[in-house]
Formats: structure tokens, C-alpha cells, sequence
């Protein structure tokens, strides 16, 4: 089910002259004189001026009556009867005002988001938040278009009756700019529309029913999509994968009567780029039981989202396919559904993968990294510089770092761009280390490495994906593994920009380090 689509615009005329259904400003929290005191308590941010102006001075006064502090995301509506064109006016929250600086660009994608979110059932929108008129204009404005966009999502779904209290979401976000008509500003938007598509693509995979997306039906999906965009696509089905001595991913894949597959999308710059090679390697379990280790039933009905990593790696193809950068880049998609039956892999097992390693396999429930290693090593073995692989790899994950930021592993160098690029896009990851005797413990008696550290049980068990993944890296690669376990799936409220399900984390991060080793190698 493919979610609405948004449109995307820049406009330059007076905000308070738009024809638009909503306009939204923004506010900043400052302490009132008194303690208590409502009034006074809120700071228009610039872009509104001329909105302030028509309220004769009394806005930020009306605002407070209303309930607005100005607290980052809060969003407060108000009807303009006439004093503007726009019949509603949202305030949203952007915090306290910065000391001589305009807010962070991800207070700004935050803020974009909510309001849009909240104002679902207006058709149009404008957007006059504050950007700065200095070298981090675009990144306020790429920020400000991104956090419409995606604040805007609401994924189709599967009712078939109308719901009356649904109100429909935004379907056009206009961009108050000074010269709607500046090249840099156009590009921006254009990036951000184009950056904007390829989340909500991850997130209506993401988002969709495990039945409805099973192995094979989500690489006919992904190809469908590859080849749409101009790029060359390779299928692998169950009987390529056995042939081709792809033993992690068929392992996996055998207890299920839906097929594994590996989707493989290739696209080259014009040119030849800059010679450089980048993979993306994702993680597609379509649904994760655990299989014969099954899972607690308590929450399992998320394990849908256990392909964020294959989703956010296919939907960055897309992306990639459409900015054009100067670099040759190909994913790897391995997809499996991970289900117990007579037929599935067994703790026991001793699995030969793609490189001819052999594993011994402790638990089933650790999956992920099994067909991940089979496409790892197929990456390393078709030639990289660069080795790029998500995927909602370890609970661990979740309890060291928190469902906001992704643990990142690998090569330092890469993994601290990789910090670089996160922070830059509102993405936060955080390095962590594959200590060696981490290794030591998952050595197996009967084969090359075991599947997971049996001594340490869940101590480090992020570490333990980290470490075992590494084993499929060759030497001459430069690679990185950012687990997502919690950052690529929200089930709480909705937030900024964020709504409640597939995050698109971190197709945005990956596009960003794309164009980074395009320009800087």
C-alpha cells in the first residue's frame, strides 16, 4: 500500500497574503516577568512578522491565552477571522531562542513535522519558519521542506470503510523563502523532495503486513521500483541462492513456504563517477517467529519491521538513482522469513555460507546476521571501497543506546563519518567497539565461528552482531554496521516528523555519507 504523495513548493510572496488553508510560524519559549504570568511568555520567531503585524501586535498575547509556551513540537491553532488570508494559523514550538544563532536544523525538521502532522484536513500549507540568510541557509531549508514532507506521511493502511474522523493528510507544503526563484534554494527542495520520497518508501515497507509482503512478493516490489528508476536489477531466487552457495540466506529462508530471495541494484554515474565503489548491504526478514528459538508472543506482531534495514537500503537506491552522484553504489538485499516448521534451520546446524566459512548455529533467533553475511560477502567479493549495511540487528541495541540513537561498528574511520553524517541529517548514531574477546567467545569446536557468544549469553550482544559480521569483511573494505533495532521502528506517539511505525531510519544518513565519498572520495 503506497501512502499519499505530498507535494512540494517554494513561494516568496508576504506569508500573510497566501492563499493557503494554514500558515505556520514559529515561537520561542521566554520566561514571563512574573512567576505564573502567561503573558509575555512567547517570542514570534522571524518569518512572521508581517502575520504579527496584521494582529495589530497582540499575537503572541493571543497564543499564550490559548496555552502556548512555545515548548519544542507543541502546536497551537488559531483562526485568523479575516486578519490574514489563511483562515487558520499554526504556532509551533521551537524552544527556547538560540544566542545569536537560528535554530538547529533539526528543531527545525521537528517542528516542520509536527505542524504538518497537526494540521490534517487543510489541503494546503505554508510553511514561514525562520531561516537564516547566512551560509546554513540551505541546510535550514533542506531541513525545514524534509520535516513537511515527512510529518505529512500517513501509510494507506488496509480499512475498507471511510472513517469519518479521519482527516485526510496534507497533500501540497509551500515553503515561504525570500526569492523563490534562487538556483541553490530550488535545488534544495528539489533534493528534499526527492530524499522525502525515498523515506516514505522505506516506510510503507515497513509498514506493510507481514502477509502482504513476504519474501518474494517484497523483491518483485523492490525490483519493480529499482528497474522503474533506470537501474540494472538482479533477482536470486531459492534455487539461484542454493546454487549459488548462499547457505546463511537459504538456511534461514527453508522454514518458511515463502522463498528467500537477494535483490541486487546497481547504479553507475555518468562517466564512471569518481571511481570509487560504494555497497549497501540491508537486512530484509520479512517476519521474525525466531523460528525453532521462537520469540515471547508479547510484541511480536513488530517483527514485521525487521526488514527496516532492506527497506531503508532499497528505498536509498531510489534516492541515489534520481541526485546522481558521482559514485558507483550497489545494494544487496537479502530477504528470508525467519518461521520454525519441520523444515526450518536448527540450533545445531552448521551452516557453509557464501564465502565458504562454516557456522555453527546456537540460536535461530539470531538470523539477521546470517543472511547478511551471505550478502557481505557477495558485496566484498563483486568489489568495493566502501561497505555500508543496516539492519534492526540486536535487542542489545535497544538497551545500550535507546531507541532514538543507532549503534554504528566497523572501520573507525568510516564508522566516525558515519557519526558525522547522522548528526548532520537528525539521524544520531553512536560508535561502539568489537572488542576481541567478544571474538574469542564465539570460537565453536566443530566450526569456523559460532552464530553468537554462548559463554557471554546476551552480555555485549550487540557487539556479538558487530563481531560476527566483521568475519565477512575483507581486508581491502572499509565497512560499517548500524544496527537500527530501535531507531528504525516507532511504536509510540507520533513525534516531529516521525509518525507512529517505519521510521525510514537511515536512508538519510546513507544518502548523505553517498554524497560525501562522491565529492570527498
Amino acid at each position: 500500500m503506497t501512502s499519499p504523495t505530498i507535494s512540494l513548493s517554494l513561494v516568496d510572496t508576504d506569508p500573510a497574503e497566501l492563499a493557503v488553508d494554514a500558515i505556520v510560524i514559529g515561537v520561542h519559549s521566554q520566561p514571563g516577568e512574573r512567576a505564573g504570568d502567561l503573558v509575555g511568555t512567547l517570542l514570534l520567531a522571524s518569518g512572521a512578522e508581517s502575520i504579527a503585524a496584521a494582529f495589530d501586535g497582540k499575537l503572541t498575547e493571543t497564543l499564550a491565552l490559548l496555552g502556548a509556551t512555545g515548548g519544542p513540537g507543541e502546536v497551537i491553532k488559531l483562526a485568523t477571522l479575516g486578519t490574514v488570508t489563511a483562515p487558520v494559523i499554526a504556532a509551533v514550538g521551537l524552544g527556547p531562542e538560540p544566542t545569536g544563532a537560528a535554530p538547529t536544523p533539526e528543531t527545525l525538521r521537528r517542528a516542520a513535522g509536527a505542524a504538518v502532522r497537526a494540521l490534517a484536513g487543510s489541503a494546503r500549507v505554508a510553511l514561514a519558519l525562520p531561516l537564516p540568510d547566512d551560509a546554513d541557509a540551505p541546510a535550514a531549508l533542506r531541513a525545514v521542506a524534509e520535516g513537511g514532507l515527512l510529518g505529512g506521511y500517513r501509510f494507506a493502511g488496509y480499512k475498507t470503510r471511510p472513517q469519518p474522523a479521519r482527516r485526510e493528510p496534507v497533500a501540497e507544503v509551500l515553503v515561504a523563502v525570500p526569492d523563490a526563484g534562487d538556483a541553490t534554494a530550488t535545488a534544495e527542495v528539489a533534493r528534499a523532495q526527492a530524499v522525502a520520497n525515498a523515506v516514505r518508501s522505506s516506510r510503507d515497507w515497513v509498514n506493510a503486513a507481514p502477509n502482504e509482503l513476504r519474501p518474494p512478493a517484497f523483491a518483485d516490489s523492490v525490483a519493480t521500483a529499482a528497474r522503474a528508476a533506470g537501474m540494472e536489477v538482479e533477482v536470486l531466487d531459492e534455487v539461484a541462492l542454493r546454487e549459488g552457495g548462499y547457505g546463511g540466506i537459504t538456511a534461514v529462508g527453508q522454514g518458511s513456504q515463502a522463498p528467500p530471495r537477494l535483490v541486487r541494484i546497481s547504479y553507475t554515474p555518468a562517466g564512471g563517477g569518481n571511481g570509487k565503489r560504494v555497497a549497501l548491504v540491508g537486512k530484509g526478514i520479512t517476519f521474525d517467529s525466531g523460528g525453532v528459538s521462537i520469540k515471547p508472543s508479547q510484541g511480536m506482531w513488530e517483527m514485521k519491521a525487521d526488514m527496516a534495514g532492506a527497506g531503508a537500503v532499497a528505498a536509498a537506491m531510489l534516492a541515489v538513482a534520481e541526485l546522481a552522484p558521482a559514485v558507483s553504489v550497489t545494494a544487496y538485499v537479502p530477504m528470508a522469513e525467519n518461521m520454525p516448521s519441520g523444515t526450518a534451520y536448527r540450533p545445531g546446524d552448521v551452516i557453509t555460507m557464501f564465502d565458504g566459512k562454516r557456522v555453527e548455529v546456537l540460536n535461530t533467533d539470531a538470523e539477521g546476521r546470517m543472511i547478511l553475511g551471505d550478502a557481505i560477502a557477495r558485496a566484498c567479493a563483486d568489489g568495493c571501497d566502501y561497505l555500508l549495511e543496516t539492519s534492526t540487528l540486536t535487542g542489545g541495541q535497544v538497551v545500550a543506546l535507546g531507541k532514538r540513537v543507532a549503534g554504528v561498528m566497523g572501520t573507525p574511520e568510516l564508522c566516525e563519518r558515519v557519526r558525522t553524517a547522522g548528526d548532520a541529517v537528525g539521524e544520531p548514531t553512536w560508535p561502539m567497539p568489537l572488542p576481541e574477546d567478544v571474538r574469542k567467545g564465539m570460537d565453536s569446536e566443530v566450526a569456523d565461528i559460532s552464530q553468537v557468544n554462548a559463554g557471554m549469553d546476551r552480555a555485549g550482544h550487540m557487539l556479538q552482531g558487530g563481531v560476527f559480521l566483521r568475519e565477512f569483511v575483507t581486508d581491502e573494505v572499509a565497512w560499517a554496521h548500524i544496527d537500527i533495532a530501535g531507531p528504525g521502528y516507532h511504536s509510540g506517539e507520533p513525534t516531529g516528523y516521525w509518525t507512529k511505525g517505519g521510521t525510514g531510519v537511515p536512508v538519510r544518513t546513507l544518502l548523505h555519507l553517498i554524497e560525501d565519498i562522491a565529492s570527498q572520495g
